[in-house]
C-alpha cells in the first residue's frame, strides 16, 4: 500500500513498499448518525517506531484507535493488523489478535477494586496459564520499569493521576505486545508530569521496540516521543512522515496546528 497524500516529509513509495507495516488502515469511513468522523482515512504505521497522531478535537483520532484495536467496525474500507483484515476473521481470531495489543487509556482505566499489583497482573491471569511466581516476576519487572514497585499494594484512588497512567502503561506491557496504543496519555497531567511520562514512553520503546501509536493534542509530547507524525483533519490523514519533516512542513494546516498559531485554515468551527 502507498500513502494517499503527497506531502513534504512523507516517505517515498519505494521506502514505504520496502517496510513492514504491522498496522494498515485503508480508505476507512465511519459515521455516527449524520456526523462523518472518518472520511476515507488511509495510513500505514511504520513498524518498530513511535507515531504520534495529531489533529483538532473531534477529527477522529480516538475513533481511529478504536478501529485499529477492533472495537469499532468501519462502514467502509479495511483495517489490517499483522497482515489480516480484522473484520474478515472470526470473533475468536479477532480476540486472539487483540492479545498482541497493549492499550493505555486516558485515565489508565484501572479496576478500582484491585490494587496496583493485581491490576497489572490481570492480563496475564486472564490470557495465560503462567504460574503466580512467573506472573510476579513479569509484573514486578514492569512496575520497576515505570517506577511503581513501591506502590503495589495501593488502590487506584490512593495514587496520583500520573501514577495511575504509569500503572496503566505497565499493564499494557505485561503481555509483551507487538503494538501499544496510547489514547491521550498526557490528558489531565501537569507539564512536568507530561514530560516525564513522554520520556518514559520513549525510554521503554527504546528498550523493547514495537509499534507505538500515540494519540495526543500535546505538541511537546509529540516532539519528545515521535519517530513519525500523522496529522488528521476532517477525517483524513493530510500529512504522514518523519517527525522532522512534520515540524518543518510548508503545509498551511500542518504548520498552523503544530505551531499552535491563530492564523491559518483551522478556525473555531
Amino acid at each position: 500500500m502507498t500513502l494517499t497524500t503527497e506531502r513534504p516529509g512523507m516517505h517515498d513509495e519505494a521506502a514505504v513498499a520496502a517496510e513492514q507495516h504491522t498496522v494498515e488502515v485503508r480508505d476507512v469511513h465511519k459515521s455516527f448518525g449524520s456526523s462523518t468522523i472518518l472520511n476515507g482515512l488511509s495510513v500505514n504505521f511504520r513498524d518498530n517506531a513511535i507515531t504520534t497522531v495529531l489533529g483538532p478535537s473531534g477529527t477522529g483520532k480516538s475513533v481511529l484507535l478504536k478501529h485499529i484495536v477492533g472495537l469499532l467496525e468501519p462502514d467502509a474500507g479495511e483495517v489490517r493488523v499483522f497482515g489480516e483484515n480484522i473484520w474478515q476473521v472470526s470473533e475468536a481470531r479477532r480476540y486472539e489478535l487483540r492479545t498482541r495489543f497493549g492499550v493505555l487509556f486516558q485515565d489508565g482505566a484501572l479496576f478500582g477494586s484491585m490494587n496496583i499489583y493485581d491490576n497489572v497482573a490481570f492480563p496475564l491471569r486472564k490470557h495465560t496459564d503462567k504460574s503466580e511466581d512467573e506472573i510476579r516476576e513479569i509484573v514486578m519487572d514492569r512496575l520497576r520499569e515505570v517506577g511503581l514497585e513501591q506502590a503495589i499494594g495501593k488502590a487506584p484512588n490512593e495514587i496520583s493521576g500520573g501514577m495511575r497512567k504509569r500503572a496503566g502503561f505497565a499493564r499494557a506491557l505485561v503481555m509483551k505486545p507487538d503494538v501499544v496504543l496510547f489514547d491521550e496519555p498526557d490528558s489531565g497531567l501537569d507539564p512536568v508530569r507530561t514530560k516525564l511520562l513522554s520520556q518514559l514512553i520513549a525510554e521503554v520503546h527504546a528498550e523493547h521496540g514495537g509499534t507505538y501509536i500515540v494519540i495526543t493534542h500535546d505538541i511537546p509530547t509529540a516532539r519528545t516521543v515521535s519517530d513519525d507524525v500523522a496529522v488528521i483533519w476532517k477525517g483524513k490523514v493530510i500529512h504522514y512522515g518523519e517527525a522532522e519533516g512534520a515540524f518543518g512542513s510548508d503545509d498551511p494546516f500542518v504548520r498552523q496546528f503544530l505551531a499552535g498559531a491563530a492564523d491559518g485554515p483551522l478556525g473555531m468551527d
